[in-house]
């Protein structure tokens, strides 16, 4: 079997699209149409379903997809290092939240890269979700932090840490709600209030608020901007209230910059998970930074 239409249809597998595999791999859509088709022909079975948007890999596909994929990701990664200089520096591509990424892994990969790394470069991107995960599957990071599992067998997630999230505000605000109301009356003693939010649609205090009162928020965003750190910063200004993770807040608490203005019983929880391409847990750099910070996430609380 050609390794190049291999390499074409994991690529396409991926991708979810031949437009996109074609953009990926620097050839032209019907060269990627071809490719697949040659392939299909050889092994006598279908390994896609053409769909409006993109395409949906059959039973076969991915089948095919599972155990090719990681063998291909080893060739790449014998061509880039080669053979014969194992100290050659090898990189590590990460995807992750901005906020959680920064504050959390990459500082602690980059201890691991300095002190023990033994060559071990270090590339990062920032996104969603989605986006983290939907890159890593196109081969262009090779480990991911996300929120969201990811489906099938393509990409494998393991388990890294809980993240607990706080209502939060500025001091000041403490005056404008009382406690036992609070407790009393739940979700209703925050109506009308500023809120600041990453997104109009309120992601972290309506998820606050089914997890804590069962209910949704009246209140619509004061201030809306897409970064945990700038939620924080506005909410120190005293913008109004916000739902912010612990590891984020823990400083401006400490120092009464903003005060928690609800401790439940069970706090809500984020999960996050390291995901990677199955199989690449094989590569050296891989294998490292994915012990490693599963190491480190012990003590983060």
């Amino acid at each position: 079997m050609d390794l190049a239409l291999l390499r074409t249809f994991v690529t396409v597998h991926r991708a979810g699209s031949f437009t996109r595999a074609a953009a990926l791999l620097g050839l032209s859509q019907p060269a990627v149409t071809s490719q697949i088709r040659t392939l299909e022909r050889q092994l006598g079975r279908p390994l896609f379903l053409r769909q409006a948007r993109g395409v949906t890999p059959t039973s076969i596909g991915d089948e095919l997809a599972h155990k090719a994929a990681p063998h291909l990701d080893a060739l790449v990664e014998i061509a880039e290092t080669g053979l014969d200089d194992e100290s050659a520096v090898r990189t590590l591509h990460l995807a992750g939240p901005p906020e959680f990424t920064a504050e959390r892994a990459l500082p602690a990969l980059s201890r691991l890269s300095q002190g023990e790394g033994q060559g071990f470069a270090l590339r990062a991107s920032f996104g969603n979700a989605q986006e983290v995960l939907e890159s890593l599957a196109a081969g262009h990071h090779d480990l991911a932090i996300s929120t969201a599992r990811p489906r099938g067998t393509l990409l494998t997630a393991t388990p890294l840490c809980d993240e607990e999230h706080i209502l939060v505000a500025a001091p000041r605000w403490e005056e404008h709600i009382d406690s036992g109301k609070l407790c009393r009356k739940g979700a209703s003693a925050l109506d009308n209030l500023p809120v600041v939010e990453v997104h109009e649609s309120l992601p972290l205090v309506s998820r606050y608020w089914a997890s804590v009162f069962d209910a949704r928020p009246t209140a619509s965003g004061t201030v809306i901007v897409p970064d945990l750190r700038a939620v924080l910063a506005c909410a120190v200004a005293g913008a109004g209230l916000a739902v912010l993770p612990r590891y984020l807040c823990a400083a401006a608490l400490d120092n009464r910059d903003v005060v928690a203005l609800h401790e439940p019983a069970v706090p809500p929880l984020r999960t996050y998970v390291l995901v990677v391409r199955t199989g690449t847990l094989a590569m050296p750099q891989v294998a490292r930074a994915h012990e490693w910070l599963l190491e480190t996430a012990a003590a983060w609380y």
